[in-house]
């Protein structure tokens, strides 16, 4: 009698996996998952703004020292947002393969 049901097996390992999703959401520390989002959040505004203030102040610099007035601004403008949009698609990767 201690034979348990296929289906009720199935309902069991269904069960530990949801427990084990969970654990991983909520880290090694415990951390929840309203914090960890929070956290991802912060960094992803971050890495965004960063790179564009870093591009910005590059094209800036480059136009003062040289005779391209609006054209080293705008490029390396664009090109601090294109690296900011590419650091937050590896955030983004390297977040989903922790799940």
């Amino acid at each position: 009698m201690d034979k348990i049901p296929e289906d009720l097996r199935r309902l069991e390992e269904k069960i530990e996996k949801v427990r084990a999703r969970e654990a991983r959401l909520q880290g090694k520390d415990g951390e929840r998952e309203f914090s960890r989002a929070s956290r991802i959040g912060l960094r992803v505004c971050t890495d965004l703004l960063a790179a564009v203030v870093v591009g910005a102040a590059l094209g800036y610099v480059l136009d003062e020292v040289l005779p391209t007035k609006p054209w080293g601004l705008i490029t390396f403008l664009l090109f601090g947002g294109a690296a900011g949009v590419l650091n937050v698609y590896r955030l983004s990767k390297q977040e989903e393969n922790n799940l």
